[in-house]
């Protein structure tokens, strides 16, 4: 039964996207919903409505799920940033945005331990270290702190449901309606699409998004993309082992920062430049992270009663900080998606960088948000820790 049901899990989740990249090419709805959004949909009911139901069979699928989670996005980092181009990166832009994006998040932190610090209790100083840690970094700075802090474990375990639940919603709440109303918000940059004929952007995008994976399997691409798919797998065993060799594990800043720097370098070569549907392979690797992760959240068993403000706190931190984020982009003129970029980095971590870089269909913000959330992950326990301490 537990071999049936992996292999069952495993064909699910290497085809559906497939199956939803057909339906997007074919349905105008589809088309305009986009893959991520209609597989973090078809995640969440296979999880939720007993397709792979978590009572019982939560225990034997995480592993694989973890697996999968752990392998797509190092591969398609790579793959993805090989098909980018570098040598225009806006750097002032990125650090303008990053700044914003701490001093928000630190910002509203504060506000919400002011407001809500009766209902959350004696920990409520560490709570919003921790809240700092994971949202100017991610889930490792949150696991950090608490050890750091002596948070206890109950509160831990219902900070880190709760973090899943807001941040999925998030993430659905972007790729629906967010991006397209700052866009209306804030300046919008044009994307490398459609640079020479800006009144034509959404038929080019619309184009663009049409032709992915055509022809991925003909000879003229297939062995180009399994050559891209070998540099990937050559990388990412070399951010592997330097992480193992400095660290003593899988430290994600070593891991992320070198499978950045070493693809970037990859990019200007002649030969990479000609692989043209790497960039396709690294996505679908996404559309497979966003299906898996979707399937990872079990709301049913999510206790909202026990721990109301808790999340109460944690959705004012996420949707708090990207609207103070917004405000300040538009004070500094940041266009609208380096702002949704900054603030998936710091929310969600590097790793959904590319899946919004995607919705977007905007290539050019895919080294911005991996740096910065690079950068959130260094800076994320020392600013919760001295949040904590000047708050407690």
């Amino acid at each position: 039964m537990n071999l049936l049901l992996s292999v069952v899990a495993v064909l699910f989740y290497l085809l559906v996207p497939a199956g939803v990249v057909w339906l997007c090419r074919h349905s105008a709805f589809a088309g305009k919903a986009g893959a991520i959004l209609i597989l973090y949909f078809l995640g969440l009911i296979a999880a939720n409505l007993f397709i792979f139901p978590f009572e019982g069979a939560a225990g034997r699928l995480y592993p694989l799920q973890d697996a999968l989670t752990s392998v797509t996005i190092p591969l398609a980092l790579p793959l993805i940033l090989f098909a980018c181009d570098f040598r225009n990166w806006p750097v002032r832009k990125a650090f303008v945005a990053l700044l914003i994006g701490l001093f928000s998040v630190m910002t509203i932190a504060v506000a919400g331990y002011f407001l809500l610090r009766e209902h959350l209790g004696p920990q409520a100083s560490s709570i919003a270290g921790m809240i700092v840690g994971v949202y100017t970094g991610g889930t490792p700075n949150l696991a950090a702190i608490k050890m750091m802090l002596g948070v206890d474990e109950s509160t831990y375990v219902l900070m880190n449901s709760f973090d899943m639940l807001v941040s999925f919603l998030f993430l659905v709440f972007l790729m629906s309606v967010g991006i397209r109303l700052f866009r209306k918000i804030l300046p919008f940059a044009v994307t490398p699409h459609a640079e020479k004929a800006r009144p034509q952007v959404g038929q080019k995008l619309a184009q663009s998004e049409t032709e992915m994976y055509r022809g991925i399997f003909t000879r003229q691409h297939f062995l180009p993309t399994l050559k891209a798919f070998g540099l990937s797998v050559l990388i990412t065993g070399i951010g592997l082992g330097l992480s193992l060799l400095t660290t003593g594990g899988i430290n994600m800043i070593v891991l992320i920062l070198t499978l950045t720097t070493l693809s970037i370098a990859a990019s200007f070569l002649p030969a990479v430049k000609k692989w043209e549907k790497s960039y396709d392979a690294g996505m679908y690797l996404v559309l497979i992270f966003s299906l898996v992760v979707a399937s990872m959240v079990d709301i049913r068993s999510i206790d909202l009663k026990e721990g109301l403000w808790l999340l109460v706190y944690i959705a004012v931190a996420i949707f708090g900080s990207l609207t103070l984020q917004v405000l300040l982009g538009r004070l500094f003129k940041v266009d609208a998606d380096t702002t949704v970029i900054t603030s998936v980095a710091m929310i969600n971590s590097p790793l959904f960088v590319p899946m919004i870089a995607e919705s977007m269909k905007n290539r050019r913000v895919i080294l911005t948000g991996i740096t910065i959330g690079i950068i959130g992950y260094a800076v994320g326990n020392y600013l919760g820790i001295l949040l904590a301490r000047l708050l407690g």
